[in-house]
């Protein structure tokens, strides 16, 4: 498959670990955000690292990622958070986090954490016909969505898979018109009703911060 511009991010603000350093170990699909939040607090002491966001394809392959990039890191940093949800590991990549004595942001994926895993689960009983897009798939639909359901050569299979689906629903981490048109695009493509919902980064943000908050500078 072809990895999508983001993975450029995949080694952001590596420097060279000193005492004091914090790491969160990302999802790539999470990045933008990160460094937003990042950028916005002034966490000069937060490095990020993120794995190929393109791994979801393959969820069962997350924990041993996880746990390759835990041990690589450990030594040089006083913490490490692990910025993923379940993401589909079925909580194999929890029981994981927990032996390697790492903390990782709660939620069964990262559409729970951004719209608040409280919100999340109360909307569960009347969204179970919702398919979810976020900021990162709106812009990388083709390559993360379209191509891989096989949709560029068979779009007969869009009923077939989404026929029991009723609406898109995009949880908007910004407020772009231009991502907005996007997502509005993908849901007609999927033949489903569209609707927006501005979220901004949610859970992670708590998350970010606590962890910033275990040292200082």
């Amino acid at each position: 498959m072809e990895r999508p511009s983001d993975q450029r991010l995949t080694t952001e603000g590596m420097q060279a670990p000193r005492e004091g350093r914090l790491l969160a170990l990302a999802c790539g699909a999470l990045a933008h955000e990160i460094l937003a939040i990042k950028a916005a607090n002034g966490w000069t002491h937060l490095d990020l690292h993120c794995l190929p966001a393109n791994l979801h394809l393959w969820p069962d392959r997350i924990p041993d990622a996880v746990e390759a990039a835990v041990t690589k890191y450990r030594e040089a940093y006083d913490e490490i958070l692990v910025v993923y949800a379940d993401c589909g590991t079925g909580g194999l990549l929890q029981a994981r986090c927990a032996a390697l004595g790492v903390p990782m942001v709660e939620g069964p994926h990262c559409y729970s954490f951004f719209a608040g895993n409280a919100d999340f689960a109360a909307r569960a009983e009347t969204e179970f016909t919702a398919f979810y897009l976020t900021d990162f798939l709106v812009r990388q639909f083709e390559a993360f969505v379209w191509r891989p359901m096989g949709f560029d050569r068979h779009p007969e299979l869009i009923a077939m898979m989404f026929g029991n689906y009723e609406k898109l629903v995009y949880l908007a981490q910004v407020d772009d018109p231009a991502l907005d048109a996007k997502a509005a695009e993908c849901a007609a493509r999927l033949n489903l009703a569209y609707e927006r919902r501005l979220t901004g980064y949610g859970d992670l943000v708590p998350a970010l911060s606590a962890l910033a908050g275990r040292t200082a500078r």
